[in-house]
C-alpha cells in the first residue's frame, strides 16, 4: 500500500541534511509531519477546532512537547514505567515553541488549537530542542489553519571561534555562545541563550548568523505546503464588531487616556484605577439603558489605552511612572536578612521584589535526572515562586507553572556561568527565588538577589552578576521607536519587545527576548543592547553598594567539606566490607563521606557540622590511606594477643606482629600479664617482609636501654 509521504530535505550551511516529511504519519490531524536530522525524529501534529466557544475572546493555543523513553531505548524510572507529567526540560521546549508560535496567528483568531510534539527517535549528538518549532511550523503549514508563518528556530553555537548551526552535543561543551534564535523569512522573533561573558556585538552576530539558516528553513516550508496543496487556509469569523461603539469609545476617552497615562509617578494600582475611572466615565455618559455589549466596549477601550500609552511614551518621550526611558526605578539590597539560611538576600526595583536564599548541600541533595536523553546528576539548582499575592490577587496555588519554569531557568542560565567550576566546588547549590512584589521583570530581580544571595553565602563566585528587563514601542507609520529601560508590566503588556538581558561587568551570560511586531531591524536591536549594557551596569553599581564580592567565609552553620583523593586500589579499604568501614567512620565523627571513582583515583567528600567532626573523619580516612613508613613511629592498638607476641593495629586496617623479644629489652618467657586486648600501645614500624607484605613492629627500639640514664 503506497503511503504518498512527500518529503523536503533542508541543507545546513555545514552540508548535513534536516528532512520534513508527511502524508505518511497522523493523517487525521489538521496538519502532520516528522522533522529528521541524523537519528533525531520528530513528530508534530496540529489539530483546531473549526468554531471558536463562545465568549472566547484570545487564543486558546496549548503546545506540548514530549520525549519518548523508548526513543533512546530507555524504559522510565519510578513505580509507573511510563512517561508522566512533563518534565522541566520538556517544558522549556514548549515553551520555546508556543512563544514563537502565538504572536503569529492572526489576533482574530480564537479557535482552540494544540500542537503536540513528540521525539520518537533520538541521537545523542542532535538536539531536539533545535528542531521543535521547525516541526510545528511545518505541521501548520502543511495544514488549513490560519497561521501568518512559517517560522523556525536553529540552535547557533560559536565553537573555536566559528558559528555553527545545530552543532553537536558533544561540540557544545567547548561553546562560549550557545542560543536558540526563532523568526520568520522576515524577521527575528525570539532569542534565548546563555554565553561566557560576551559583548553586545558578538551577540547580536550570532543572531544574524542564526537568521540567515532560519530564511532558508521558512522557504523550504512554503515549498513543502505548495507541494502539498495546502496554500489556501480556512475561513472563520470569530469576532463581530460594532464599529459605530468603536469609534464612540475612541472620541470619548482617548483624550483622556492619554492624560491618565501622562501623570507619571504614580504607582501601579493608582494607574490602574486612574485608567478604570476613564472607562467608568464614558459608561455612565451612555445611560443605563444604552444597549450596547459591555465585552465589545472593554475590548474597545483595552486598544484605546494600549494606543494612548504608546503615543504618550513615542510624543513625549516619558514612561506611565514618570521616568525617562533610560532611566532605572530605585534600587535597595540587603543581605543576610535571613540568620538561618547558609546565604539569603533581598533585592528590590521599583514595585518588583525578590527575597532569595542559597542552601548548600551534599552530594547526597544532588539532583537526579532521567530523562530520554539524559542521565545523571545536577548540582546546581534554582528555583523561582510567584505567588498570588505578589499582584495583589487572590489565586489557588498550584505550584509552579511553566511561566514559573521559564523564569527560574533563565536566572539560572545567568548566574551559573559565575560559579566554581565542580572540580573546585564540593557543594551542591539550591538558590530559591520567592517573588514578593512584581511589576516588571521579577526574573532579572532573581538574577541580581541570587548573585547577592551567593556571595552573602561565601560561594567563591567569579562576579557580581545583574539583570534587566529592555521594552520597545514602536510606530510602524512614522519609523519612531522608543527603547525602554528596565520595563514595567504595563509597558511589557503594552510595548512590542521584552528582551532580558543579564551579565556581569565583563559581558552578558544569558539573554531573553520575545518580540511581538516584525521587521525589527539591527540598529533597533543594536540600541536596545546598548541601553541595557548601560542600565545593567548601573544596577551591579548598586549591588555592590550591599556587596561586592563573596565573603571570605561560609557561615558557621554551613556544612563544611573536605576533598581527599586518594589512589584507586584503597577506595575498597575506606569502604570496608558491606560499607562496614564508613559507616563506622560516619557514626563515630558526625560526619557524611562520599566516595567516587573518576579518572581512576578516588574522590573522597566529606561534610561535617563544626570542625571537630571534620579534623576527626580526615585522620581517620588518612589513617586509612596513608603508607606505613619503616622508621616511623605509631600508637596503635592490640588487638589479639598470642602466645609469640601480640597483634597491633598501628593504623586503620593495618596490623602488624609485635613480637614478644620485641616488647622489652629484657627477655620475656610468656605474654601472661604483659599486655591486654584494647590497650594503647607506641610502636615502631621496623620491617616489611618483602614477600607477604607482613609488617614487623618494636616497643623495645624506642624503649631507653637499661643502664642508659646511669651512664649520662
Amino acid at each position: 500500500m503506497s503511503q504518498n509521504a512527500i518529503t523536503k530535505t533542508i541543507f545546513l550551511p555545514d552540508g548535513r541534511e534536516i528532512i520534513i516529511e508527511t502524508g505518511k504519519l497522523a493523517k487525521q490531524a489538521d496538519g502532520s509531519v516528522v522533522v529528521r536530522m541524523g537519528n533525531t525524529m520528530l513528530l508534530a501534529a496540529v489539530v483546531s477546532n473549526k468554531e471558536a466557544r463562545e465568549g472566547v475572546d484570545f487564543l486558546p493555543l496549548s503546545v506540548d512537547y514530549q520525549e519518548k523513553f523508548a526513543s533512546s531505548g530507555k524504559i522510565p524510572g519510578g513505580f509507573l514505567k511510563r512517561e508522566a507529567r512533563l518534565s522541566d526540560y520538556e517544558i522549556l521546549i514548549s515553551r520555546l515553541v508556543d512563544r514563537i508560535l502565538r504572536p503569529m496567528f492572526p489576533g482574530d483568531y480564537h479557535a482552540e488549537t494544540q500542537m503536540t510534539i513528540n521525539m520518537i527517535s533520538a541521537d545523542a549528538e542532535i538536539l531536539p530542542d533545535a528542531l521543535a518549532a521547525l516541526a510545528a511550523s511545518a505541521a501548520l503549514a502543511v495544514s488549513d489553519i490560519p497561521f501568518n508563518g512559517p517560522i523556525s528556530e536553529v540552535r547557533v553555537a560559536r565553537i573555536d571561534g566559528q558559528f555553527v548551526i545545530n552543532p553537536k552535543a558533544s561540540d557544545l561543551k567547548s561553546a562560549d555562545i550557545d542560543m536558540i534564535v526563532g523568526g520568520s523569512i522576515d524577521s527575528v522573533a525570539m532569542v534565548e541563550g546563555e554565553m561566557n561573558e560576551v559583548s553586545e556585538e558578538e551577540m547580536l552576530e550570532a543572531i544574524a548568523f542564526a537568521h540567515e539558516a532560519i530564511k532558508v528553513q521558512c522557504q523550504a516550508q512554503m515549498e513543502l505546503a505548495e507541494m502539498v496543496g495546502k496554500l489556501q487556509k480556512r475561513e472563520y469569523s470569530h469576532e463581530t464588531h460594532n464599529d459605530e461603539l468603536r469609534q464612540k469609545v475612541y472620541a470619548g476617552t482617548y483624550d483622556k487616556a492619554y492624560e491618565v497615562a501622562k501623570r507619571g509617578r504614580a504607582n501601579k494600582s493608582e494607574r490602574k484605577e486612574g485608567f478604570a475611572s476613564v472607562l467608568n466615565e464614558f459608561v455612565e455618559s451612555l445611560g443605563e439603558e444604552h444597549g450596547y455589549d459591555m465585552t465589545l466596549i472593554k475590548t474597545y477601550y483595552h486598544d484605546v489605552e494600549k494606543e494612548a500609552v504608546r503615543n504618550m511614551i513615542l510624543n513625549d518621550r516619558v514612561r506611565l511612572d514618570g521616568r525617562q526611558l533610560n532611566e532605572i526605578r530605585p534600587i535597595w539590597s540587603e543581605i543576610n536578612y535571613l540568620p538561618a539560611t547558609h546565604g539569603s538576600a533581598v533585592f528590590t526595583r521599583g514595585e518588583t521584589q525578590s527575597l532569595t536564599t542559597v542552601t548548600l548541600g551534599t552530594k547526597l541533595d544532588e539532583q537526579m535526572i532521567d530523562s530520554a536523553m539524559v542521565s545523571g546528576y545536577n548540582k546546581f539548582l534554582l528555583h523561582y515562586n510567584f505567588p498570588a499575592f505578589s499582584t495583589g490577587e487572590v489565586k489557588p496555588n498550584r505550584g509552579p507553572g511553566r511561566r514559573e519554569i521559564g523564569h527560574g531557568n533563565l536566572a539560572l542560565r545567568a548566574l551559573k556561568k559565575v560559579l566554581p567550576a565542580d572540580s573546585e566546588n564540593p557543594y551542591t547549590i539550591r538558590i530559591v527565588s520567592d517573588i514578593l512584589e512584581s511589576n516588571g521583570s521579577s526574573s532579572m530581580a532573581t538574577v541580581c538577589a541570587g548573585s547577592l544571595a551567593l556571595m552573602d553565602a561565601g560561594v567563591p563566585v567569579k562576579d557580581g552578576v545583574s539583570g534587566i528587563a529592555m521594552g520597545l514601542i514602536t510606530d510602524e507609520r512614522t519609523g519612531n521607536f522608543a527603547v525602554l529601560s528596565d520595563i514595567l508590566g504595563d509597558e511589557d503588556h503594552l510595548g512590542d519587545m521584552d528582551f532580558k538581558v543579564a551579565g556581569t561587568s565583563k559581558g552578558i551570560t544569558a539573554c531573553q527576548m520575545d518580540i511581538k511586531v516584525q521587521g525589527l531591524s539591527h540598529d533597533v536591536l543594536s540600541q536596545a543592547l546598548a541601553q541595557a549594557r548601560e542600565g545593567r551596569l548601573h544596577i551591579l553599581n548598586e549591588m555592590n553598594k550591599t556587596i561586592s564580592s563573596p565573603n571570605a567565609d561560609y557561615k558557621p552553620h554551613t556544612p563544611r567539606s573536605f576533598n581527599i583523593v586518594i589512589d584507586k586500589e584503597f577506595i575498597g579499604a575506606v569502604i570496608g566490607p558491606g560499607g562496614k568501614v564508613i559507616q563506622q567512620i560516619q557514626k563515630d565523627t558526625g560526619a557524611t563521606i562520599i566516595i567516587e571513582e573518576k579518572n581512576d583515583k578516588g574522590h573522597v567528600n566529606i561534610f561535617a557540622s563544626n570542625q571537630e567532626s571534620m579534623n576527626s573523619a580526615v585522620s581517620k580516612i588518612k589513617g586509612i590511606v596513608a603508607q606505613p613508613e619503616i622508621g616511623e613511629v605509631y600508637i596503635g592498638k592490640v588487638k589479639s594477643i598470642q602466645p609469640y607476641g601480640a597483634f597491633v593495629e598501628f593504623m586503620a586496617g593495618k596490623d602488624g606482629l609485635l613480637h614478644i623479644s620485641e616488647i622489652k629489652h629484657e627477655r620475656l618467657e610468656s605474654m601472661d600479664g604483659v599486655l591486654e586486648i584494647g590497650e594503647e600501645v607506641k610502636v615502631k614500624l621496623i620491617d616489611v617482609d618483602k614477600k607477604t607484605g607482613k609488617f614487623k613492629l618494636s616497643r623495645k627500639a624506642i624503649l631507653p636501654k637499661p643502664g642508659a640514664e646511669a651512664q649520662q
